[in-house]
């Protein structure tokens, strides 16, 4: 083993004077001028292609044909929740716990005189005066003349 390290020791320095010195590479000459100015170098000619035509998007206007989500199953079928989707949201506890309120909730809705959570607005007549009202309106306006009457809501 000593004498592979004297070999290899040894060797290295010839191998290192073998190898000649490196070189420096040579200068690109510079573009020459000639008498009439400096020389320009033109481009290749260029072609300009038409636009590529619009890729057709089947989305892209609604269908005018609506199709009724009928049947014997209609509105009431939903996806059942994926086991990911369960662990993200408690755990099959908590999935039960919320099934038995929505349950619970759909009972106290068939309950009578129970109001639903979504009304509707109900639009009231607008206020009269009573004949008291108006009197007492006609005396504080007597001195206004016509501007104030003109005000007053009409029976």
């Amino acid at each position: 083993m000593a004498l592979t390290l004297t070999v290899l020791a040894c060797g290295a320095p010839a191998r290192a004077q073998d190898v000649p010195p490196a070189t420096s590479p040579a200068p690109e000459p510079a573009p020459q001028e000639s008498a009439a100015g400096p020389q320009v170098q033109t481009l290749e000619e260029v072609h300009a292609l038409p636009p590529e035509e619009e890729a057709l998007d089947l989305y892209r206007f609604k269908n005018p044909v609506q199709v009724e989500s009928g049947g014997p199953i209609g509105g009431r079928f939903s996806e059942p929740p994926s086991p990911k989707q369960i662990s993200e949201g408690g755990g099959y506890v908590m999935y039960g716990i919320n099934k038995a309120i929505g349950a619970a909730a759909k009972g106290l809705q068939k309950i009578p005189g129970v109001r639903d959570q979504v009304q509707s607005a109900v639009a009231r007549p607008p206020p009269e005066l009573t004949e008291e009202q108006r009197q007492r309106l006609l005396r504080a306006c007597g001195a206004q003349g016509d501007a104030c009457a003109a005000a007053m809501p009409v029976p």
